[in-house]
């Protein structure tokens, strides 16, 4: 039976809110959102997963319903949040599907922790991997450079939140309509709290340090992963396996989401289900690793 439940998990250093649905009893899919958005981002896309998957979806640290000491932007620190909460609540081999900014914790994860089913990272550049030096030079990223700068961002989009995001989600998806006025909404009230608006802008101040850290740490990883990316998102879907591989990512699939810009959960999520659940049923069959990228 599919039932749905909302709760906080205290950990050491946070509290995590978690909106858990599906049968408990099922294999876990641990959802993680990216910036600026929440964990509801993701509920399209578990009403099509939860008759046979438990998906658990949170707030990051710091946003929304969840809480923390103070803003912290590492996405090792985020991963370890996430592997302390697994732990809590008893989680075997969850897989874990991150967008944006919960594309980069779950990079994370699988640097630091073995245990994972399968990772699903979309819609993001790894900080460190290529083709990070490559994004960097996009003016159209102006933001990662603005919102690395201490305090002014805050200063100046405190009381502004609402039409601050909206530009985000009008200019980066394919359709600005599948980003509801109700979901902005909920959107902004996630971050008016000036800690959540400080941690949102902490995920980017935090890029550097995580850049360093995976430009250094370049050892094989075997846990299968899938990589998403909107079909109408810039950037060449081949720069992207050629990154991940390179950093020793080997059991990789990448594909695209017809028609979905950046926000592709919510501007496609019947065919983003349709691409998780496929890499997860190739993983008790035969679906071969990705290789290594086509050379010309």
């Amino acid at each position: 039976m599919s039932i749905t439940d909302s709760y906080v998990v205290n950990l050491d250093r946070c509290d995590v809110f978690v909106r858990d649905v599906g049968p408990k009893g099922a294999r876990p899919l641990v959802f993680l959102h990216g910036w600026p958005e929440d964990h509801s981002a993701w509920n399209a896309l578990t009403d099509l997963a939860r008759t046979s998957w438990r998906c658990l979806s949170v707030d990051l640290p710091g946003i929304g319903r969840s809480r923390t000491e103070a803003p912290n932007g590492d996405c090792l620190a985020l991963a370890r949040a996430i592997h302390d909460l697994a732990g809590v609540l008893q989680l075997e081999e969850p897989t874990l599907v991150g967008h944006d900014f919960g594309g980069m914790v779950v990079y994370s994860y699988l640097r630091e922790y073995d245990g994972v089913h399968c990772g699903v990272i979309m819609n993001t550049v790894i900080p460190g991997v290529f083709p990070w030096q490559k994004v960097l030079t996009n003016p159209y990223l102006w933001h990662f450079a603005f919102h690395s700068i201490p305090d002014l961002p805050e200063t100046l989009v405190a009381n502004h939140v609402d039409a601050y995001f909206d530009y985000f989600y009008d200019a980066i998806s394919a359709d600005p309509s599948a980003i509801t006025a109700e979901a902005r909404k909920a959107y902004a009230a996630s971050y008016k709290r000036p800690e959540a608006l400080a941690q949102g802008f902490a995920f980017y101040r935090g890029l550097w340090g995580d850049a360093d850290r995976n430009a250094r740490d370049l050892k094989e990883i075997s846990t299968p992963v899938l990589y998403l990316r909107g079909e109408r998102e810039r950037g060449a879907l081949g720069d992207y396996e050629k990154g991940l591989y390179e950093a020793g990512i080997r059991n990789l699939v990448a594909t695209t989401v017809p028609g979905a810009g950046h926000y592709a959960p919510e501007e496609a999520p019947a065919e983003v289900w349709a691409a998780i659940e496929s890499r997860l049923a190739g993983l008790s069959g035969s679906a071969p690793a990705f290789s290594g990228p086509a050379r010309a």
